[in-house]
Protein backbone atom coordinates (compact mmCIF):
# COMPACT_ATOMS: atom_id res chain seq x y z
CA UNK A 1 0.00 0.00 0.00
CA UNK A 2 1.21 3.51 -0.74
CA UNK A 3 3.06 2.84 -3.96
CA UNK A 4 6.71 3.48 -4.78
CA UNK A 5 7.35 6.20 -2.20
CA UNK A 6 5.98 4.18 0.72
CA UNK A 7 7.89 1.10 -0.41
CA UNK A 8 11.18 3.00 -0.47
CA UNK A 9 10.52 4.66 2.89
CA UNK A 10 9.73 1.37 4.61
CA UNK A 11 12.89 -0.18 3.12
CA UNK A 12 14.87 2.79 4.49
CA UNK A 13 13.33 2.31 7.95
CA UNK A 14 14.36 -1.34 7.97
CA UNK A 15 17.88 -0.59 6.75
CA UNK A 16 18.44 2.56 8.87
CA UNK A 17 19.69 4.37 5.79
CA UNK A 18 18.93 7.41 3.67
CA UNK A 19 17.96 7.26 -0.01
CA UNK A 20 18.54 9.63 -2.93
CA UNK A 21 15.59 9.05 -5.26
CA UNK A 22 16.05 10.20 -8.86
CA UNK A 23 13.15 10.71 -11.28
CA UNK A 24 12.89 11.97 -14.83
CA UNK A 25 9.22 12.82 -15.18
CA UNK A 26 7.09 15.77 -16.24
CA UNK A 27 5.90 17.83 -13.29
CA UNK A 28 2.31 16.62 -13.46
CA UNK A 29 3.41 12.96 -13.46
CA UNK A 30 5.59 12.99 -10.32
CA UNK A 31 2.86 12.21 -7.77
CA UNK A 32 1.40 9.59 -10.06
CA UNK A 33 4.75 7.82 -10.30
CA UNK A 34 5.44 8.00 -6.56
CA UNK A 35 2.05 6.90 -5.26
CA UNK A 36 0.38 4.67 -7.84
CA UNK A 37 -0.35 1.22 -6.40
CA UNK A 38 -0.14 -0.81 -9.58
CA UNK A 39 1.96 -3.97 -9.68
CA UNK A 40 5.67 -3.28 -9.20
CA UNK A 41 8.69 -4.11 -7.09
CA UNK A 42 11.81 -2.45 -5.72
CA UNK A 43 15.05 -4.37 -5.25
CA UNK A 44 18.38 -3.22 -3.87
CA UNK A 45 21.47 -4.35 -5.81
CA UNK A 46 25.20 -3.49 -5.78
CA UNK A 47 26.20 -0.76 -8.24
CA UNK A 48 28.33 -3.17 -10.27
CA UNK A 49 25.39 -5.53 -10.79
CA UNK A 50 22.94 -3.02 -12.30
CA UNK A 51 23.72 -3.84 -15.95
CA UNK A 52 23.41 -7.56 -15.30
CA UNK A 53 20.11 -7.18 -13.42
CA UNK A 54 18.63 -5.04 -16.18
CA UNK A 55 19.60 -7.63 -18.79
CA UNK A 56 17.93 -10.40 -16.76
CA UNK A 57 14.65 -8.47 -16.63
CA UNK A 58 14.93 -7.54 -20.29
CA UNK A 59 15.04 -11.21 -21.28
CA UNK A 60 11.60 -11.73 -19.75
CA UNK A 61 10.20 -8.44 -21.05
CA UNK A 62 9.96 -6.68 -17.69
CA UNK A 63 11.15 -3.05 -17.69
CA UNK A 64 13.67 -2.19 -14.96
CA UNK A 65 14.86 1.31 -14.12
CA UNK A 66 17.42 2.64 -11.69
CA UNK A 67 15.59 5.02 -9.37
CA UNK A 68 18.17 5.98 -6.77
CA UNK A 69 20.98 5.11 -4.40
CA UNK A 70 21.62 4.99 -0.65
CA UNK A 71 23.14 7.83 1.34
CA UNK A 72 24.78 7.87 4.77
CA UNK A 73 23.16 11.13 5.84
CA UNK A 74 19.83 9.61 7.00
CA UNK A 75 17.94 11.84 4.56
CA UNK A 76 15.24 10.95 2.06
CA UNK A 77 15.73 13.16 -1.00
CA UNK A 78 13.75 13.16 -4.23
CA UNK A 79 15.21 14.83 -7.31
CA UNK A 80 13.17 15.20 -10.47
CA UNK A 81 15.38 15.98 -13.45
CA UNK A 82 17.79 18.44 -11.77
CA UNK A 83 15.51 19.89 -9.08
CA UNK A 84 15.29 18.62 -5.48
CA UNK A 85 11.52 18.46 -4.93
CA UNK A 86 11.43 16.75 -1.52
CA UNK A 87 13.86 16.34 1.38
CA UNK A 88 13.26 15.12 4.93
CA UNK A 89 15.15 13.39 7.73
CA UNK A 90 14.52 9.65 7.93
CA UNK A 91 13.76 9.86 11.67
CA UNK A 92 11.11 12.54 11.12
CA UNK A 93 9.45 10.44 8.43
CA UNK A 94 9.42 7.43 10.72
CA UNK A 95 7.71 9.46 13.42
CA UNK A 96 5.09 10.63 10.90
CA UNK A 97 4.63 7.05 9.68
CA UNK A 98 4.09 5.85 13.28
CA UNK A 99 1.64 8.59 14.29
CA UNK A 100 -1.52 6.50 13.96
CA UNK A 101 -0.06 3.62 15.98
CA UNK A 102 1.11 6.09 18.62
CA UNK A 103 -2.33 7.65 18.99
CA UNK A 104 -3.95 4.22 19.39
CA UNK A 105 -1.33 3.12 21.94
CA UNK A 106 -1.66 6.36 23.93
CA UNK A 107 -5.40 5.83 24.30
CA UNK A 108 -5.23 2.12 25.01
CA UNK A 109 -2.39 2.01 27.54
CA UNK A 110 -0.08 4.38 29.41
CA UNK A 111 0.12 7.59 27.37
CA UNK A 112 3.47 8.54 28.92
CA UNK A 113 5.06 5.24 27.82
CA UNK A 114 3.56 5.65 24.36
CA UNK A 115 5.06 9.15 24.09
CA UNK A 116 8.49 7.95 25.25
CA UNK A 117 8.53 5.31 22.53
CA UNK A 118 7.26 7.72 19.86
CA UNK A 119 9.75 10.45 20.78
CA UNK A 120 12.58 7.91 20.70
CA UNK A 121 12.11 7.69 16.92
CA UNK A 122 13.83 11.07 16.61
CA UNK A 123 16.96 9.93 18.46
CA UNK A 124 20.12 8.68 16.81
CA UNK A 125 19.55 5.16 18.09
CA UNK A 126 22.43 2.76 17.30
CA UNK A 127 20.12 -0.27 17.45
CA UNK A 128 20.65 -3.50 19.36
CA UNK A 129 24.21 -4.07 20.55
CA UNK A 130 26.01 -6.95 22.23
CA UNK A 131 28.95 -7.08 24.59
CA UNK A 132 30.06 -10.57 25.56
CA UNK A 133 32.60 -10.93 28.38
CA UNK A 134 33.23 -14.66 27.82
CA UNK A 135 33.88 -17.10 24.98
CA UNK A 136 30.45 -18.28 23.84
CA UNK A 137 32.05 -21.12 21.87
CA UNK A 138 33.70 -22.63 24.94
CA UNK A 139 31.83 -25.67 26.20
CA UNK A 140 32.56 -25.55 29.92
CA UNK A 141 30.67 -28.81 30.53
CA UNK A 142 32.80 -30.80 28.07
CA UNK A 143 34.72 -32.56 30.89
CA UNK A 144 31.44 -34.07 32.15
CA UNK A 145 30.08 -35.41 28.85
CA UNK A 146 31.82 -38.79 28.97
CA UNK A 147 30.94 -39.48 32.60
CA UNK A 148 27.56 -40.97 31.60
CA UNK A 149 25.98 -39.05 34.46
CA UNK A 150 23.29 -36.48 33.87
CA UNK A 151 22.01 -34.72 37.00
CA UNK A 152 18.23 -34.58 37.19
CA UNK A 153 16.53 -31.20 37.02
CA UNK A 154 12.83 -30.82 37.82
CA UNK A 155 11.06 -28.81 35.11
CA UNK A 156 8.13 -27.68 37.23
CA UNK A 157 4.78 -26.66 35.83
CA UNK A 158 1.17 -26.16 36.85
CA UNK A 159 -2.12 -25.32 35.20
CA UNK A 160 -1.47 -22.55 32.65
CA UNK A 161 2.33 -22.88 32.51
CA UNK A 162 3.57 -23.13 28.93
CA UNK A 163 7.34 -22.56 28.95
CA UNK A 164 8.40 -26.03 30.05
CA UNK A 165 9.39 -27.40 26.63
CA UNK A 166 11.97 -24.69 25.86
CA UNK A 167 13.26 -24.92 29.43
CA UNK A 168 13.72 -28.68 29.22
CA UNK A 169 15.55 -28.28 25.91
CA UNK A 170 17.96 -25.71 27.37
CA UNK A 171 18.89 -27.90 30.34
CA UNK A 172 19.13 -30.98 28.12
CA UNK A 173 21.61 -29.09 25.91
CA UNK A 174 23.64 -28.38 29.07
CA UNK A 175 23.90 -32.12 29.89
CA UNK A 176 21.06 -32.39 32.40
CA UNK A 177 18.32 -34.99 32.55
CA UNK A 178 15.23 -32.78 32.30
CA UNK A 179 12.22 -34.31 34.06
CA UNK A 180 8.70 -32.99 33.50
CA UNK A 181 7.01 -32.54 36.89
CA UNK A 182 3.46 -31.29 37.26
CA UNK A 183 2.37 -29.98 40.65
CA UNK A 184 -0.18 -32.79 40.81
CA UNK A 185 2.73 -35.28 40.79
CA UNK A 186 3.96 -33.76 44.06
CA UNK A 187 0.49 -33.42 45.57
CA UNK A 188 -0.35 -37.08 44.91
CA UNK A 189 3.07 -38.36 45.96
CA UNK A 190 3.98 -39.81 42.56
CA UNK A 191 7.23 -37.84 42.67
CA UNK A 192 9.22 -35.82 45.17
CA UNK A 193 12.27 -33.56 44.88
CA UNK A 194 14.79 -35.68 46.78
CA UNK A 195 16.58 -37.05 43.72
CA UNK A 196 16.86 -33.71 41.90
CA UNK A 197 19.81 -31.34 41.76
CA UNK A 198 17.78 -28.47 40.37
CA UNK A 199 14.26 -27.08 40.37
CA UNK A 200 13.02 -24.73 37.65
CA UNK A 201 9.69 -22.91 37.74
CA UNK A 202 8.74 -22.11 34.15
CA UNK A 203 6.94 -19.26 32.43
CA UNK A 204 3.31 -18.99 31.40
CA UNK A 205 0.09 -17.95 33.08
CA UNK A 206 -0.50 -20.22 36.06
CA UNK A 207 -4.17 -20.16 37.04
CA UNK A 208 -4.70 -17.46 34.43
CA UNK A 209 -2.99 -14.91 36.73
CA UNK A 210 -6.45 -14.25 38.20
CA UNK A 211 -5.05 -14.24 41.75
CA UNK A 212 -2.06 -12.11 40.73
CA UNK A 213 0.83 -13.28 38.60
CA UNK A 214 2.33 -16.41 40.17
CA UNK A 215 0.41 -15.95 43.41
CA UNK A 216 -2.10 -18.75 42.94
CA UNK A 217 0.73 -21.17 42.14
CA UNK A 218 2.70 -20.03 45.20
CA UNK A 219 -0.30 -20.27 47.52
CA UNK A 220 -0.98 -23.83 46.38
CA UNK A 221 2.37 -24.57 48.06
CA UNK A 222 2.19 -22.24 51.05
CA UNK A 223 -1.29 -23.44 52.07
CA UNK A 224 -0.45 -27.13 51.71
CA UNK A 225 1.74 -28.31 54.60
CA UNK A 226 3.01 -31.33 52.65
CA UNK A 227 4.11 -29.25 49.66
CA UNK A 228 5.47 -26.49 51.86
CA UNK A 229 7.77 -28.99 53.60
CA UNK A 230 8.90 -30.51 50.28
CA UNK A 231 9.89 -27.13 48.84
CA UNK A 232 11.40 -25.74 52.03
CA UNK A 233 13.55 -28.84 52.51
CA UNK A 234 14.74 -28.60 48.91
CA UNK A 235 15.59 -24.90 49.12
CA UNK A 236 17.70 -25.50 52.24
CA UNK A 237 19.93 -28.14 50.62
CA UNK A 238 23.38 -26.68 49.95
CA UNK A 239 24.11 -28.68 46.78
CA UNK A 240 21.01 -27.83 44.70
CA UNK A 241 19.81 -24.83 42.71
CA UNK A 242 16.48 -23.13 42.00
CA UNK A 243 15.52 -20.97 39.04
CA UNK A 244 12.34 -19.03 38.31
CA UNK A 245 11.63 -17.55 34.87
CA UNK A 246 8.78 -15.11 34.16
CA UNK A 247 5.68 -16.65 35.81
CA UNK A 248 8.06 -18.93 37.71
CA UNK A 249 9.96 -15.82 38.81
CA UNK A 250 6.74 -14.31 40.15
CA UNK A 251 5.88 -17.60 41.87
CA UNK A 252 9.26 -18.05 43.58
CA UNK A 253 9.19 -14.40 44.68
CA UNK A 254 6.03 -15.27 46.60
CA UNK A 255 7.86 -18.23 48.17
CA UNK A 256 10.77 -16.11 49.41
CA UNK A 257 9.91 -16.89 53.04
CA UNK A 258 10.99 -20.49 52.32
CA UNK A 259 14.20 -19.61 50.46
CA UNK A 260 17.37 -18.83 52.45
CA UNK A 261 18.79 -15.40 51.63
CA UNK A 262 15.78 -14.27 49.60
CA UNK A 263 14.09 -12.07 52.18
CA UNK A 264 14.76 -8.88 50.19
CA UNK A 265 13.33 -10.12 46.90
CA UNK A 266 10.66 -7.85 45.40
CA UNK A 267 7.17 -8.62 44.19
CA UNK A 268 6.42 -8.30 40.49
CA UNK A 269 3.44 -6.14 39.60
CA UNK A 270 1.66 -4.65 36.57
CA UNK A 271 3.87 -3.16 33.85
CA UNK A 272 3.97 0.64 33.78
CA UNK A 273 2.80 0.51 30.17
CA UNK A 274 -0.41 -1.21 31.33
CA UNK A 275 0.16 -3.64 28.46
CA UNK A 276 1.42 -7.17 28.00
CA UNK A 277 4.96 -6.72 26.65
CA UNK A 278 6.44 -9.19 24.16
CA UNK A 279 9.77 -7.76 23.03
CA UNK A 280 13.40 -8.50 22.28
CA UNK A 281 15.21 -6.43 24.90
CA UNK A 282 18.77 -5.78 26.03
CA UNK A 283 19.89 -6.76 29.53
CA UNK A 284 23.16 -6.30 31.35
CA UNK A 285 24.45 -9.04 33.63
CA UNK A 286 25.56 -7.55 36.93
CA UNK A 287 28.16 -8.94 39.29
CA UNK A 288 26.28 -11.16 41.74
CA UNK A 289 26.66 -14.49 43.57
CA UNK A 290 24.24 -16.19 41.14
CA UNK A 291 25.61 -19.60 40.18
CA UNK A 292 23.84 -19.27 36.83
CA UNK A 293 25.68 -16.12 35.77
CA UNK A 294 29.22 -16.93 36.91
CA UNK A 295 31.77 -15.53 34.47
CA UNK A 296 29.11 -13.65 32.49
CA UNK A 297 29.40 -10.38 34.44
CA UNK A 298 29.29 -7.11 32.45
CA UNK A 299 27.88 -8.86 29.37
CA UNK A 300 25.08 -7.10 27.50
CA UNK A 301 22.90 -9.62 25.66
CA UNK A 302 19.52 -9.46 23.86
CA UNK A 303 16.81 -11.65 25.38
CA UNK A 304 13.15 -12.48 24.82
CA UNK A 305 10.67 -10.70 27.10
CA UNK A 306 7.03 -11.75 27.47
CA UNK A 307 5.02 -10.58 30.49
CA UNK A 308 2.29 -8.31 31.77
CA UNK A 309 3.41 -8.07 35.41
CA UNK A 310 7.18 -7.66 35.54
CA UNK A 311 7.72 -4.37 37.36
CA UNK A 312 9.63 -4.85 40.61
CA UNK A 313 8.01 -3.55 43.78
CA UNK A 314 10.09 -3.44 46.96
CA UNK A 315 8.85 -2.89 50.50
CA UNK A 316 10.41 0.57 50.61
CA UNK A 317 13.85 1.99 49.83
CA UNK A 318 15.42 0.12 52.74
CA UNK A 319 14.72 -3.26 51.17
CA UNK A 320 15.98 -2.04 47.78
CA UNK A 321 19.18 -0.68 49.33
CA UNK A 322 19.77 -3.95 51.18
CA UNK A 323 19.51 -6.12 48.07
CA UNK A 324 21.77 -3.73 46.15
CA UNK A 325 24.41 -3.68 48.91
CA UNK A 326 24.37 -7.49 49.16
CA UNK A 327 24.96 -7.88 45.42
CA UNK A 328 21.56 -9.44 44.89
CA UNK A 329 20.76 -7.62 41.62
CA UNK A 330 21.71 -9.94 38.76
CA UNK A 331 20.07 -8.42 35.65
CA UNK A 332 19.09 -4.93 34.50
CA UNK A 333 17.41 -3.65 31.38
CA UNK A 334 19.67 -1.31 29.40
CA UNK A 335 19.13 0.95 26.41
CA UNK A 336 20.95 0.53 23.11
CA UNK A 337 23.86 2.52 24.53
CA UNK A 338 24.16 -0.18 27.22
CA UNK A 339 23.12 2.11 30.09
CA UNK A 340 20.67 0.87 32.75
CA UNK A 341 17.33 2.54 32.14
CA UNK A 342 13.75 3.01 33.28
CA UNK A 343 12.80 4.44 29.88
CA UNK A 344 10.19 2.72 27.75
CA UNK A 345 10.44 0.64 25.57
CA UNK A 346 14.04 -0.31 26.49
CA UNK A 347 12.71 -1.12 29.94
CA UNK A 348 9.41 -2.77 28.97
CA UNK A 349 7.92 -2.92 32.48
CA UNK A 350 9.18 0.26 34.15
CA UNK A 351 11.16 -1.44 36.93
CA UNK A 352 13.21 0.89 39.10
CA UNK A 353 16.84 1.13 37.95
CA UNK A 354 16.08 -1.39 35.22
CA UNK A 355 16.05 -4.31 37.68
CA UNK A 356 14.73 -7.51 36.12
CA UNK A 357 16.61 -10.30 37.89
CA UNK A 358 17.66 -11.01 41.49
CA UNK A 359 19.43 -13.80 43.33
CA UNK A 360 19.74 -15.17 46.86
CA UNK A 361 22.68 -14.38 49.11
CA UNK A 362 24.47 -17.64 48.27
CA UNK A 363 23.50 -17.51 44.59
CA UNK A 364 21.76 -20.91 44.50
CA UNK A 365 18.32 -19.42 43.89
CA UNK A 366 17.80 -16.93 41.07
CA UNK A 367 14.72 -15.40 39.51
CA UNK A 368 14.32 -13.24 36.41
CA UNK A 369 11.53 -11.96 34.18
CA UNK A 370 13.22 -12.39 30.74
CA UNK A 371 13.31 -15.74 28.91
CA UNK A 372 16.91 -16.91 28.25
CA UNK A 373 15.60 -20.44 27.61
CA UNK A 374 13.89 -19.16 24.46
CA UNK A 375 17.11 -17.85 22.92
CA UNK A 376 19.86 -20.27 23.97
CA UNK A 377 20.28 -21.17 20.28
CA UNK A 378 21.46 -18.36 18.01
CA UNK A 379 18.82 -19.15 15.39
CA UNK A 380 15.96 -18.44 17.82
CA UNK A 381 17.07 -14.84 18.35
CA UNK A 382 15.26 -12.16 16.36
CA UNK A 383 18.71 -10.73 15.62
CA UNK A 384 22.24 -11.79 16.47
CA UNK A 385 25.79 -10.94 15.36
CA UNK A 386 26.97 -12.97 12.37
CA UNK A 387 29.87 -14.46 14.30
CA UNK A 388 27.62 -16.38 16.71
CA UNK A 389 27.57 -20.10 16.01
CA UNK A 390 24.90 -22.68 16.84
CA UNK A 391 24.94 -21.87 20.56
CA UNK A 392 24.05 -18.38 21.73
CA UNK A 393 25.54 -16.76 24.85
CA UNK A 394 22.56 -17.65 27.07
CA UNK A 395 23.49 -21.33 26.92
CA UNK A 396 26.38 -20.48 29.26
CA UNK A 397 23.82 -19.80 31.99
CA UNK A 398 22.54 -23.38 31.86
CA UNK A 399 26.04 -24.80 31.54
CA UNK A 400 27.04 -22.84 34.65
CA UNK A 401 24.32 -24.71 36.53
CA UNK A 402 25.75 -28.01 35.27
CA UNK A 403 29.21 -27.07 36.53
CA UNK A 404 27.75 -26.12 39.91
CA UNK A 405 26.21 -29.54 40.58
CA UNK A 406 29.14 -31.64 39.37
Amino acid sequence: DGGLFTTLIEMAFAGHTGIDITLDESENKVLEVLFNEELGAVIQVPEQEITYIKSCFSKINIPATKIGKLNDEQWIKITNKTEIIYSKKLFELKKDWSETSYQIQARRGNSNCAKQEHDELLSDNPGLQTKISFDINQNIVAPFINQNIKPRVAILRDQGVNGHIEMAAAFDRAEFDSVDIHMSDLVNGRLDLKSFKGLVACGGFSYGDVLGAGEGWAKSILFNSQLKDIFQNFFHQKDVFSLGICNGCQMLANLKSLIPGAENWPKFVRNSSEEFEARFSLVKIEKSPSIFLTGMEESVIPVAVSHGEGRVEFDGDSQLNQIISSGGISLRFVDNSMIATEKYPFNPNGSKSGITGVTSLDGRASIMMPHPERVFRSVTNSWHPKEWGEDGPWLRMFRNARCFVN
